[in-house]
């Protein structure tokens, strides 16, 4: 018998079990399944490639700085990076995400990210870090890997 039913048929009342019948466990054997095949949250992130990626301000004419990544996820709290903040996702599609982070202490933010490849995104950030308001519009682009 697969182990999930087993659990089920542990833990369930009979008298539950008597009123929804077999349906229900096999209900929950059908989905479980399909619950664990989804694809990671904000998969979209993980695409992008490791390195050197130069941050254009659309609002500050000449605006740009760069930073090393590891990986795409540390562009959510590119005002944040040194910070351990708590998340929710507010958007987690294909081709976008959104993003709001608190970080106790030291503010908090909203990104949102709009993917174009693995080496160029559309980003928009605001909140407030340090105890003063920050609004970012930029694009980021991988130039290079990242030097010591």
């Amino acid at each position: 018998m697969d182990p999930l039913l087993r659990l089920f048929f542990r833990v369930a009342p009979h008298s539950l079990f008597r009123r929804v019948g077999g349906g229900f466990a096999a209900l929950l054997v059908f989905t479980a399944p399909s619950l664990t095949a989804q694809r990671p949250s904000l998969a979209m992130l993980d695409q992008l490639q490791p390195g050197q990626w130069e941050v254009r301000d659309r609002d500050l004419a000449g605006g740009r700085s760069r930073l090393c990544i590891e990986n795409g996820r540390r562009l959510i709290q590119i005002r944040h990076m040194r910070e351990t903040c708590r998340t929710f996702t507010v958007q987690d599609t294909p081709d976008a995400v959104t993003v709001h982070y608190t970080c106790p202490g030291n503010g908090y933010g909203q990104t949102s990210v709009r993917f174009e490849s693995a080496q160029l995104v559309q980003l928009e950030t605001q909140g407030i870090a340090q105890g003063l308001p920050f609004n970012i519009r930029a694009e980021v682009r991988r130039v290079g890997s990242c030097t010591s």
